[in-house]
């Protein structure tokens, strides 16, 4: 394997690899639907506000990456969802699907070697498609890591 090969392949497992921490699918698996929409005591945000935060950057690093007519979204606002709770039953859902959708188009971005990762991207201000790609990963770990936290403040946390 080469080092561009190799660089991909790992670009693509660090956006769910769960080796050093615990991934999104399973931060998110068996929380009772009950508690989504809880802050707990001390922490400013529900799982359902960590879920859609997750969702709408990633989607927004996404199509900063594909649109070269990409508009920037506002921070926080466009970033955060209104409330702590979902606005319907099927939002948690929708949320969860469109964030493993974008995933999967982030990880065939990291494997189309039609793509330099280290060129700036054309509509940007000097980012690389590289750089996009470790930040949606660190980003995601991190929120992911708040979303465990928050789980073990509501008492519905098990370590897988």
């Amino acid at each position: 394997m080469d080092r561009d090969e190799s660089l991909r392949t790992h670009l693509r497992k660090i956006l769910d690899w769960e080796d050093a921490h615990v991934g999104f699918d399973t931060a998110i698996d068996n929380l009772p639907e009950t508690l989504r929409g809880i802050a707990p005591q001390g922490l400013p945000y529900s799982p359902w506000q960590l879920i859609e935060h997750l969702r709408l950057t990633q989607s927004d690093i996404l199509g900063f990456c594909r649109n070269p007519a990409y508009v920037e979204a506002k921070f926080p606002d466009d970033y955060w969802p209104p409330s702590a709770v979902p606005p319907t039953l099927a939002a948690w859902d929708e949320s969860v699907a469109g964030f493993r959708r974008d995933r999967e188009a982030l990880k065939q971005l990291a494997a189309d070697a039609a793509v330099d990762l280290f060129a700036r991207i054309p509509h940007g201000t000097g980012q690389t498609y590289l750089r996009e790609l470790l930040l949606v990963a660190d980003h995601n770990a991190y929120h992911v890591a708040q979303l465990v936290a928050v789980r073990r403040c509501l008492g519905t946390w098990r370590s897988p």
